[in-house]
């Protein structure tokens, strides 16, 4: 484990794994840097890859204030670790926080979305993610976790036997809310902060995973003419890294 300071003076905690071109992977909601570990083993022999703890997880730090900037400023950190210059792949709401660091004109020299959960342009958004935020404010960690692990579709039975192992990580979902813009303002797809995304931009989804995640990847590419559409046959939302690794590597290796 290494760490790098952020512009506010919190403490970020980062692993730093194999050689190549510089990657930075951006774990979703409730996730750590392990939890990208196995991919970022599976793209060793070809990039320098970085898995980090987002703030307020694992053994990074946190502010007394949350604002996405200051995500955004955690990844310009690790940038700058890394030469000034990388590419960057998220996940469902890392996704999100990729696109919102690419739209800032950070220097991405590829850029990887996978399925950011954006929802429909036309339908109103569901109140769970408020009764989330009343959880985590109650200090109701556990039972919040559960009601957005079933948020995101995950059986009931599931979500209750998973949500204990990751309670702690409970109030980093509203920083993940922000993120998305999920919950409070409601949901959509951000067209102009998308538009502003420069760097060449592969967006993958998978073919059997929740078909609002497919639909917002179409959405995409439709907004950014330049970027491409892979979409990952019989996969789900979380992909098998030895399957991912290739589409990454020959898209950021270009």
């Amino acid at each position: 484990m290494e760490t790098v300071t952020s512009a506010d003076g919190t403490t970020i905690a980062y692993d730093r794994l194999g050689s190549g071109h510089p990657l930075i992977l951006v774990g979703g909601a409730l996730c750590d840097r392990q939890s990208l570990r196995p991919l970022a083993d599976e793209l060793t022999s070809q990039f320098d890859v970085v898995t980090y703890d987002r703030r307020g997880r694992g053994d990074s730090g946190d502010s007394t204030s949350y604002a996405v900037q200051r995500e955004v400023d955690d990844i310009a950190a690790l940038v700058a670790v890394l030469g000034g210059t990388a590419a960057i792949y998220g996940h469902s709401s890392g996704a999100g926080l990729a696109a919102v660091a690419a739209s800032t004109g950070l220097p991405f020299t590829h850029v990887v979305l996978h399925e950011p959960p954006y929802g429909p342009d036309d339908v109103d958004p569901s109140d769970d993610g408020e009764q989330v935020l009343e959880l985590i404010r109650a200090g109701q960690n556990r039972e919040a976790v559960e009601l957005f692990l079933m948020m995101t579709g995950l059986p009931k039975q599931d979500a209750l036997e998973y949500a204990p192992t990751v309670a702690d990580r409970a109030p980093t979902l509203a920083y993940d809310f922000a993120v998305m813009e999920h919950g409070l303002a409601g949901t959509g797809t951000p067209v102009e902060l998308l538009r502003a995304i420069k760097p060449e931009t592969l967006v993958l989804a998978g073919t059997v995973s929740a078909p609002f995640m497919v639909d917002a990847a179409h959405r995409i590419v439709t907004i950014l003419p330049a970027a491409e559409l892979v979409e990952l046959a019989g996969q789900h939302h979380v992909v098998p890294p030895e399957l991912l690794a290739p589409v990454v590597t020959d898209f950021v290796s270009r």
